[in-house]
């Protein structure tokens, strides 16, 4: 692929994973286009349809979060404080993409195994964290990580905001 080729493709990229974090799954290739200084035709030499540009766009997001994770669960850090960490990761992300991807028979494979990979690392995580005492230990791992989903699997998720606050807080074990 040519260098400008290459740019413009990795333009469209990162102004898709921008502007489907700040509002969600509902931004238009025209938009986006628009957004990254390109003509739509640009766009679709790159991504021949919408929902090409979205897989990729997960696939990318997803291998993300899957390194920072990675990275979080190998610190020294009590694994409270890891899950918060990636928590609060995930709320800077388009999550809420990957939740509206069409039904499991038309995701990408990538994105399905990514998926997969990281929903193990997310229950790894909250097992440790239960066995540590500072998760509650009535929820299986999968429960907790289908709340945090809610939480963190939406247009406009912060850490900081009301729902995400409140679910961590919900899941912290008490003495």
């Amino acid at each position: 692929m040519r260098a400008d080729a290459q740019r413009n493709r990795e333009l469209i990229a990162t102004t898709a994973l921008d502007l489907l974090a700040r509002r969600g799954p509902s931004v238009s290739m025209e938009e986006i286009a628009r957004a990254a200084g390109l003509g739509v035709g640009t766009l679709y030499r790159h991504f021949p349809d919408r929902q090409s540009l979205l897989d990729s766009v997960a696939a990318t997001t997803l291998r993300t979060l899957l390194a920072a994770g990675r990275a979080e669960q190998s610190s020294t850090r009590p694994r409270w404080q890891v899950l918060v960490r990636i928590v609060a990761r995930c709320t800077g992300l388009p999550l809420a993409l990957i939740s509206s991807l069409p039904d499991a028979t038309r995701v990408d494979p990538t994105v399905a195994e990514l998926v997969a990979e990281l929903d193990a690392l997310f229950q790894g995580l909250v097992e440790d964290a239960q066995r540590e005492g500072s998760l509650r230990a009535d929820l299986t791992g999968a429960q907790v990580v289908g709340l945090l989903n809610v939480a963190v699997c939406r247009p406009g998720a912060r850490a900081d905001d009301p729902l995400t606050t409140v679910l961590l807080d919900g899941l912290r074990a008490r003495p």
